[in-house]
């Protein structure tokens, strides 16, 4: 019995134990980021997103293959820069140059020829299984889409951007009704958007056509904003708070509304930090059982919300996101930015 009782005690410290280095892993993710939202000499969107990937991943994330192959990348857009004509002729040339190379390595098709050998380099495609990563979390990672060649409208914007400042040049991360995409401002074209998803340059119309960006929304930077690298990294904060989530379900909500308070103290009006916040609390009124308590967190509770509406976001269901997204294609020529359509070839 002793012995048994010995076994249990060891079982459980040792569950203790492993819960504990996780916790800590998203604890020191967390310190990361909230230090480059502090100190503007610490940021790195690359190293932001692979420490919530590996919290996330338990500490597994390789990160010696994720750095080769976006070094791969890094090195093919640089060989198309010296091999080929940008029809581009301003003095911001050679960053445009840059944004076209990792356009063309993340879209299109490229012939290769390798010591003589005809190669063909197959772009990333857009994974519609679990687009929104309710099956399994890991499924909005850069890492996987790495590995697999698929990603969706959070890992392809979020590689773009990696593979753009690993090359010396910004790339802003925009939004709309559950997506991201990048804006770039040239010269000649000024601001005009990247769509990663579906490998075009789609004119704001295409955005307003979902239906739910309101005119209040971009006004107050809600949605179509080119965001900046604060900004960006306070996105990073809310990956790592859902992630959390998803990783425990069960938590008191303390982590979680840290992560938001520190993403809306960087970026106030960001929809997705403040949805989540008031939706923690939501878990915790529902948990209360203190009247009093329940009485003032429902009375917050509404104020957040209206506050959300009063800013113009408004929700956009999944499936309807999912046809709005793949009217790019079925639609380009309505709504393709002809301009810029061709510069990049």
């Amino acid at each position: 019995m002793y012995k048994k009782l010995l076994i249990v005690i060891f079982i459980i410290a040792s569950i203790s134990g492993y819960s504990q280095e996780k916790d800590k892993l998203f604890e020191d993710s967390y310190k990361l980021l909230n230090g480059m939202l502090h100190d503007e000499q610490t940021y790195s969107f690359k190293k932001a997103v692979f420490s919530v990937e590996n919290a996330y991943l338990d500490g597994n994330l390789d990160t010696v293959t994720v750095n080769k192959q976006i070094r791969v990348l890094h090195n093919l857009s640089e060989t198309l820069i010296k091999e080929r004509f940008l029809a581009y002729l301003e003095k911001d040339k050679v960053t445009v140059n840059k944004w076209a190379s990792i356009f063309e390595v993340m879209c299109d098709t490229i012939p290769l020829v390798i010591e003589g050998k005809e190669y063909k380099y197959i772009p990333f495609g857009y994974d519609f299984t679990d687009a929104f990563g309710h099956g399994d979390w890991s499924n909005m990672f850069v890492s996987k889409l790495l590995s697999t060649r698929k990603g969706n409208c959070h890992s392809l914007p979020y590689l773009y951007k990696i593979l753009a400042e690993e090359m010396g040049v910004e790339a802003n991360l925009a939004l709309a009704p559950n997506h991201v995409y990048i804006k770039h401002r040239s010269i000649k074209d000024g601001w005009y958007n990247t769509e990663l998803t579906s490998g075009i340059f789609p004119i704001d119309a295409w955005l307003m056509a979902s239906g739910y960006v309101h005119i209040d929304a971009i006004t107050n930077g809600v949605y179509m904003k080119a965001l900046n690298d604060k900004e960006s990294i306070a996105l990073v904060m809310i990956d790592l708070a859902q992630a959390y989530q998803n990783k425990f379900p069960d938590n008191n909500g303390v982590f979680v509304l840290k992560c938001c308070d520190a993403a809306i103290q960087a970026y106030p009006n960001f929809a997705a930090a403040l949805i989540l916040k008031a939706e923690t609390h939501k878990a915790a009124f529902e948990r209360e059982k203190n009247e009093i308590e329940a009485t003032a967190l429902y009375e917050e509770l509404g104020k957040e919300y209206a506050y959300i509406h009063q800013l113009g976001y408004r929700n956009m269901p999944e499936a309807m996101y999912l046809n709005w997204l793949t009217s790019l294609q079925a639609e380009r020529d309505k709504y393709e930015n002809k301009k810029l359509s061709t510069f990049n070839k």
